[in-house]
């Protein structure tokens, strides 16, 4: 579909697809805002493939048009515990800071994607499930970042300096805390059993109960006073 046709494809939206909690729920809510879903996973050189497998099921569940996994290596720039093996996982409590779980620059070069299948697509909205409440602070995630890179992809593309469309970045869960994501994904239909979101899940995805994901999770489900159905080894 050509770019420069403004009206054909105006409810389509990309969204960033981890497979894990957040993820699910802004796939859930960007379709039941009436968007055509195009899920966008990435094989980065994360420590398991267990997210992608997860991916595949919320995309497939929640009635993603088409789902795409791409292939980049940022494990061969280093810098973080989800990518270097011999950098382990914080597990316990944080202790301030940005943790070293922070893969560099990774939200940026997703949104970059994005934004190039949005714009293949005639798509005018992004959503992405970032969070700036209960996460691991993450410089990513906030919501200064968001509000940049929306700027950028307005001036970056065709579809933005000639197209006549303006690109939105959505995040709707990023004021929101952990337990308001699980009552909002859980009245969407999400299958949270389905989601993995432990930094060191083994082969068949089961969390390890002790990393700062699988700590936020937890005390997400309890909060929101939901069962919590992670699998945990």
């Amino acid at each position: 579909m050509s770019v420069t046709d403004p009206t054909s494809a105006a409810r389509r939206a990309v969204v960033l697809v981890s497979g894990g909690l957040d993820s699910a729920t802004c796939l859930a809510i960007a379709g039941s805002e009436g968007f055509e879903c195009y899920a966008l996973s990435f094989a980065y050189g994360q420590r398991h493939a267990a997210e992608l497998q997860s991916a595949a099921r919320v995309a497939k569940a929640l009635g993603a048009v088409e789902h795409r996994v791409m292939t980049i290596d940022l494990a061969a720039f280093g810098g973080s515990a989800l990518t270097d093996t011999h950098i382990a996982v914080p597990e316990g409590p944080g202790t301030g800071g940005i943790p070293v779980t922070y893969v560099p620059a990774r939200n940026t070069v997703f949104l970059s994607f994005a934004l190039a299948w949005s714009e293949v697509l005639g798509a005018r909205d992004i959503f992405i499930g970032v969070n700036a409440v209960d996460y691991s602070g993450y410089p990513d995630c906030r919501p200064e970042f968001i509000e940049a890179f929306e700027r950028v992809g307005n001036l970056a593309t065709r579809a933005g300096v000639e197209g006549g469309s303006t690109l939105k970045i959505r995040a709707p869960l990023i004021r929101l805390s952990k337990a308001e994501i699980v009552r909002r994904g859980t009245a969407l239909g999400v299958d949270f059993s389905q989601t993995v979101s432990c930094y060191q899940a083994d082969a068949q995805g089961r969390a390890c109960g002790r990393c700062d994901s699988c700590r936020l999770r937890r005390e997400g489900f309890a909060a929101a006073a939901m069962p919590d159905p992670t699998r945990y080894r």
